[in-house]
């Protein structure tokens, strides 16, 4: 098998090294790279992919132990060492391409926009590295929490669960490094399926089947916009290739040379592309989803729903940022903008009631990404992209976390069950880096959920209305967002973590760890997590602590500020929405807006502080100071005092069964109608025709086939008889 890995590789590298790199990005005096480094580009996604291959060829083997969490660490850390190598290779400001293979290739005229081209080939710039950066290097990590993690499952399902991750890490890597929209559209697909296979890993538990189809439905909504914005895209502008597409949308007109200011595709594409970009990333309508998937592994939350597949939807905008600030009235940022404070906002006031803590931060997954798209939305492209990148180590630190909690305490993890957990041999580390997860989280000051958090926030308040209506004031939401969400985060901290020690055990406790313990209600007795799920809580933890200093490093805020600034999220403030050309007051408005009078991003620093330590004073007061047991605390007393309030935020808005009567329903009784109308009209007609000849011909069979030869004898003279008659009629 060895030997068969070594040839294939040694395959793939030849082709890629006789591969042609060349290409740029349009618009801008970042030249092409003619790099050699283009087959480490080229393994980069393609080693994920044989990765899932050799799992597979495991799993036809019945192999029952961990070799496949082996393949799949070792060919994903490869992917990342490779990533890391290419980013240190590169200048920090051209583009690498290199194509594969031609995937599509069809022409039907000579003229603009009259044929595909479309390669199976790979782009890399600012924007893509930082991505691959984060989704080779946390897929790596999390491949290792869950050799230990889904330990109890080895064999088939053991393979199965493997072999998704490797497919996944290839198909997200196809959607961030594609060169192309369908190449993107490929990726953005492959992401779903796994994501359907994962969070229906536990494919004989009813709920977690019902959360992949659900997540599998909803997702098909948003990619339809997509879909559609892409074709739209290649009608308007003759090409799906990033290259030449940017290149046309910087001239300011389409393939056929309209001004794109006198089109309306300039406003609904960005408009079709966020749909997308809302369904994959749990916006709006469309985060129903999310919440359910935590069904599926806790390594699958921390990878996909919270780290990396969930972001897609960000990297799509700000991959097509030249299109969406094209247009004059900035219609889908606009909606970008108040779509993600919203959602920030919503998906707060629900984590602050529920009692599930892997849930708890299924809802923190989907406020932090509207915090993101909001970022995006009000022109923040670094603020945007850098808390993508703070959020992805320190979501997956908290989601790993919970999973360690998870799998020591037979599944347990609703926190009125949960205390103490500080003083519990074996969970220090665990603790640990909750606690760091958390003081991220929370924006606690000069860590980096901080600074990105703040970058968004102050940005929303430096973009004038004119711009983007109502941007102040989706500053301040998103304000009160950030004190909710301090808030919640140390109620899952102060209620599991610190307190009085007190533990119960989940549904999946049957007795085995039973050691008779007096000192607990039960007498069970969990266990820490082994050394794998250890070192990547340390490891994600250090990485979340050093992800602050970036923020200094670099001369365009902070390193993902460079990233950004060499990619096609870059833009010209001047050119904004066809601002280009306006008075200096105008363009003194567009770049200094204020908040009480001062420079928003120095101001922020000391008002989301102080916003922050009254949402954790909030939670020390409520859920830790004088609580003597897990179940109860001073919350439940103040609760009372709004009445449902409480209850309605518990059970989420009621959101999911409005949902339930406004369209599941009207379309399972339109289905049932249907049904019946084809079992009793369309299938009646069909039975109708084809059973009359059927009855005619029964009848007279059973009329004239009797078996007796003089009654067919008759019959044949008969028939002579007849046929005599009608030609002597005809002929005279």
């Amino acid at each position: 098998m060895m030997a068969m890995t070594g040839a294939i590789l040694e395959s793939v590298l030849s082709a890629a090294l006789a591969a042609d790199p060349a290409g740029g990005m349009a618009g801008a005096e970042h030249a092409a790279s003619q790099s050699s480094g283009g087959a480490l580009m080229a393994l980069i996604p393609l080693l994920p992919l044989f990765g899932a291959v050799l799992v597979g060829v495991l799993a036809c083997f019945n192999e029952k132990s961990k070799m496949p969490a082996y393949v799949t660490v070792g060919l994903l850390a490869a992917s990342f060492v490779l990533t890391l190598i290419t980013y240190l290779g590169w200048d920090g400001h051209s583009v690498m391409q290199i194509r594969l293979w031609d995937w599509i290739g069809l022409s039907w005229g000579d003229g603009v926009g009259q044929s595909l081209d479309a390669g199976f080939a790979f782009y890399l710039d600012g924007l893509s590295l930082l991505w691959m950066l984060f989704v080779t290097g946390l897929a790596t990590l999390i491949g290792l929490y869950a050799s230990e993690y889904m330990e109890h499952d080895v064999g088939l399902g053991y393979c199965r669960f493997f072999g998704a991750f490797c497919l996944f890490v290839f198909s997200m890597s196809c959607l961030v490094m594609g060169d192309n929209l369908l190449m993107l559209f490929l990726g953005w697909e492959g992401v779903g399926l796994c994501s359907y296979l994962l969070i229906g890993y536990y494919y004989k538990k009813k709920s977690a089947v019902d959360a992949g189809m659900k997540a599998f439905i909803v997702n098909r909504i948003g990619d339809l916009g997509l879909l559609i914005g892409t074709l739209l895209t290649f009608t308007t502008f003759g090409s799906l290739e990033f290259t030449q597409l940017f290149s046309t949308i910087e001239a300011g007109h389409s393939a056929a040379g309209v001004p794109l200011g006198d089109t309306w595709q300039v406003w609904a594409i960005p408009l079709l592309f966020m749909a997308g970009a809302f369904g994959k990333s749990a916006q709006l309508f469309f985060y129903v989803w999310l919440p359910d998937a935590m069904e599926g592994p806790t390594p699958v939350s921390a990878l996909i729903h919270a780290a990396t597949m969930v972001t897609a939807g960000v990297y799509l905008v700000a991959r097509m940022m030249p299109l969406f600030v094209a247009d004059t009235h900035l219609i889908a940022l606009t909606v970008v903008t108040w779509g993600g404070a919203i959602t920030a906002f919503w998906a707060a006031t629900i984590a602050m009631a529920q009692y599930d803590i892997k849930r708890i931060m299924g809802y923190s997954t989907i406020s932090q990404l509207g915090y993101m798209f909001a970022g995006l939305g009000v022109l923040a492209t670094t603020g945007g992209v850098y808390h993508v990148f703070t959020h992805a180590f320190f979501k997956a630190t908290l989601f790993l976390s919970c999973g360690a909690v998870m799998h020591g305490f037979a599944g347990q993890l609703d926190l009125r069950k949960l205390s103490g957990l500080w003083k519990v041999p074996g969970f220090k580390i665990v603790s640990i880096a909750m606690l760091i997860g958390c003081l991220n989280l929370a924006g606690f000051p000069f860590t980096a959920g901080f600074f990105s958090k703040d970058m968004i926030i102050a940005e929303a308040f430096v973009t004038p209305d004119s711009m983007i209506p109502g941007s102040s004031w989706a500053g301040w939401l998103m304000l009160l967002t950030a004190g909710l969400t301090a808030y919640y985060t140390f109620r899952v901290f102060f209620r599991v973590f610190v307190g009085p020690t007190e533990f119960y055990p989940g549904d999946d406790h049957h007795g085995d760890d039973d050691h008779g313990d007096e000192d607990h209600a039960s007498t069970f007795h969990p266990h820490g997590p082994g050394w794998a799920m250890n070192f990547v809580l340390i490891a994600l933890a250090g990485g979340s602590v050093l992800a602050a200093g970036l923020y200094f490093m670099g001369d365009h805020h902070g390193w993902a500020g460079g990233m950004v600034h060499a990619s096609s999220a870059q833009f010209d403030p001047a050119q904004i929405g066809g601002h280009a050309g306006g008075s200096s007051a105008e363009q003194a408005d567009i770049e200094h807006g204020t908040v009480f009078g001062f420079d928003p991003h120095k101001a922020m620093y000391y008002i989301s502080a102080v916003v922050g330590f009254i949402g954790i004073g909030a939670a020390w007061w409520l859920h830790l100071a004088g609580r003597t047991q897990a179940a109860t605390s001073r919350m439940e007393s103040v609760a009372a005092k709004f009445g449902p309030i409480p209850s309605w935020a518990e059970h989420k808005w009621y959101v999911d069964e409005f949902y339930d009567f406004l369209i599941v329903t009207p379309l399972r009784l339109i289905s049932n109608l249907f049904f019946w109308f084809d079992r009793l009209v369309i299938d009646g007609i069909v039975e109708l025709f084809g059973g009359t000849p059927k009855m005619g011909s029964e009848t007279i069979g059973n009329a004239t086939q009797t078996g007796v030869l003089h009654d067919y004898a008759l019959r044949m003279i008969a028939g002579t008889a007849a046929v005599l008659v009608v030609v002597v009629l005809v002929l005279y």
